[in-house]
């Protein structure tokens, strides 16, 4: 079966995973987990991408994120990742490839899904045994959006804002849904849905995205193959 392109439309979130290549470290120390968050920085305003919510763990990151265009996304993930590993290799005395292929990614219903991604986002180093509580792990979006430090990489999504009227209340209703956590179906359903790129949402939702592209958004039905299910098949 030949790869899909992947499925990137402008002004909707997006939940993207970048694995390192056999799960080896692509952050070694404090140097390397910066440099990356300003490179994410440099690009997202440089190709007009809202980065929502990131965490950087020690052999991949998640990046939540609302693309102006539909080739704003591609643009900063590709100078990213090259500068990265040119950066990368260069410190660590090493040649050859860094990631596992191609970054993943999904594209996601706000209203069923944003805020629940966010938090899968913040509790990854949790449920990886990295940290006891999301607020131990430094390098993610966690402390900006419980409003213990500004982070230029991050841009609230509306979905947060609506949260509460102050910052006091939206910081307090976040950190609510954190401690309450995700289900282990919903990390299941995140994780499964950006790994294969297909659309994630209610099925109305997904039958509107489909109108506006030419790609499939979601999983063939089983049965016989459509005329355009066909067309991707070596």
């Amino acid at each position: 079966m030949a790869r899909l392109p992947r499925l990137t439309l402008a002004g909707y979130p997006h939940h993207i995973i970048q694995r390192g290549n056999n799960r080896q470290l692509i952050f070694t120390d404090t140097q390397d987990f910066e440099t990356m968050l300003a490179l994410l920085v440099e690009n997202a305003q440089k190709f007009a991408v809202a980065v929502h919510a990131y965490v950087l763990m020690d052999n991949h990151f998640h990046l939540l994120a609302t693309p102006a265009t539909a080739e704003a996304l591609p643009l900063m993930m590709q100078a990213v990742g090259r500068s990265y590993v040119r950066y990368f290799n260069n410190r660590h005395g090493r040649s050859g490839t860094l990631w596992e292929g191609r970054y993943r990614s999904t594209l996601i219903e706000s209203e069923r899904y944003l805020l629940a991604c966010m938090v899968y986002i913040d509790l990854n180093p949790v449920h990886a045994g990295m940290v006891a509580q999301a607020a131990d792990w430094r390098w993610s979006s966690h402390a900006h959006s419980l409003g213990w430090r500004v982070d230029e990489l991050v841009t609230p999504h509306a979905l947060y804002w609506a949260l509460g009227n102050t910052p006091f209340a939206r910081e307090a209703a976040y950190g609510a849904l954190v401690q309450a956590g995700v289900s282990t179906h919903q990390q299941s359903v995140l994780t499964d849905a950006t790994l294969r790129g297909w659309a994630l949402g209610e099925d109305d939702f997904v039958a509107a995205l489909q109108k506006k592209s030419a790609r499939r958004v979601s999983k063939a039905k089983a049965g016989r193959p459509s005329a355009a299910a066909k067309l991707e098949i070596k």
